[in-house]
């Protein structure tokens, strides 16, 4: 019993130091309709996921992307610099990794879309399907943005 009153303090403060540690670790996914139903913080990072509106994709002179990720509830505005992965399409399924900036904001530092036609990451699809949202392969091209 002596051994256990010294053990289960050492325990306790391991698990809760590892817990600390690794609070910055942990990305919560979302959904646009997900992320406003709940509140979701700004300036954290986390993962947004749903299908890309179709017209929404505008490529801006600095280099930078605008596009919209939409699911059944609602949508939201994503802003990525960079190169968008090959398979980047309007209509299709995508995850970008970032932070939300305003209410309905995001800016991406990562996107990635579905690497083949028969794919859709596991949470997209559940969350869509849930919600009864579920789009075929779309083919739209991007628009530039207005100069």
């Amino acid at each position: 019993m002596t051994l256990f009153l010294w053990v289960a303090p050492i325990l306790i403060a391991a698990v809760g130091l590892t817990l600390y540690a690794l609070r910055d670790s942990v990305v919560y996914f979302y959904t646009p309709g997900q992320a406003v139903a709940a509140n979701a913080p700004l300036n954290t990072t986390m993962r947004l996921g749903g299908l890309v509106s179709p017209g929404s994709v505008v490529k801006n002179p600095d280099g930078s992307v605008t596009f919209e990720i939409m699911d059944n509830l609602d949508a939201m505005t994503v802003t990525y610099q960079g190169d968008l992965p090959d398979l980047f399409r309007e209509g299709q399924g995508v995850v970008c990794e970032g932070r939300l900036t305003q209410a309905k904001a995001f800016k991406a530092s990562t996107v990635l879309a579905k690497h083949d036609e028969t794919y859709m990451p596991k949470e997209v699809t559940k969350a869509l399907k849930e919600q009864g949202e579920w789009r075929p392969n779309s083919e739209v091209p991007i628009k530039a943005a207005p100069q």
